[in-house]
C-alpha cells in the first residue's frame, strides 16, 4: 500500500498528525497542506517511480495532505470505461496513509465554473479551485495547470 519509506511508516504510527519535525517543505508557507491531482494518488498507492522522491518527501513532510471526491469520480469513469485500474479499497488505503478528504462544496462549483478556460478538463479545474478556495498546493505533473494562478508542486520532482 503505497509508499514504505522509512518517515511514510513513522507516520503511520504517528497518526494522522504530522510532528513539524518531519516536514521537509519549505517556501510554501508555514503550515503546509497539499491536494493531490487523481493521477498522484494513483502513484502514490503504487509506488510509480513517476513520483519524484522530492515529492515523495514532501507528501511524508507535509502538514496536511488532502485528496478530492473528484478523485474517485474521475477514477471510476475511467475505470468503467477500461482505461485504468485501481484498487476496490482505493479511499481506505489512502485514509490509511493519513490523507484527509476534501468534499465539493457550492462554493468550489461556483469558482470553478469562473476560472479562465485554459484547461477544458472538468475534473481539473474542480481540483484547481478547491486548491485556490481552501489554500493548498495542488501536486500535479500536468503542465497546462500552470496556466492559472494556484500553487503548484511538481509530481515528478
Amino acid at each position: 500500500m503505497g509508499w514504505t519509506s522509512r518517515d511514510s511508516r513513522r507516520h503511520r504510527r504517528l497518526g494522522s498528525r504530522r510532528p513539524r519535525s518531519l516536514c521537509p517543505v519549505r517556501g510554501f508557507g508555514r503550515f503546509v497542506r497539499l491536494l493531490l491531482d487523481s493521477h498522484v494518488v494513483l502513484w502514490w498507492l503504487t509506488s510509480d517511480p513517476r513520483l519524484g522522491p522530492r515529492c515523495v518527501d514532501m507528501i511524508v513532510g507535509a502538514d496536511e495532505v488532502a485528496f478530492s471526491a473528484v478523485t474517485p469520480w474521475e477514477l471510476g469513469i475511467k475505470r468503467a470505461s477500461g482505461k485504468l485500474s485501481y484498487p476496490d479499497d482505493m479511499v481506505a488505503q489512502l485514509r490509511a496513509s493519513g490523507f484527509v478528504e476534501r468534499s465539493i462544496t457550492v462554493e468550489d462549483g461556483v469558482l470553478a465554473a469562473e476560472l479562465p478556460p485554459h484547461h477544458r478538463d472538468p475534473f481539473d479545474r474542480m481540483l484547481i479551485a478547491q486548491a485556490i478556495s481552501s489554500a493548498f498546493v495542488l501536486v500535479t505533473s500536468d503542465d497546462q495547470l500552470a496556466a492559472y494562478e494556484v500553487a503548484l508542486l511538481d509530481a515528478g520532482a
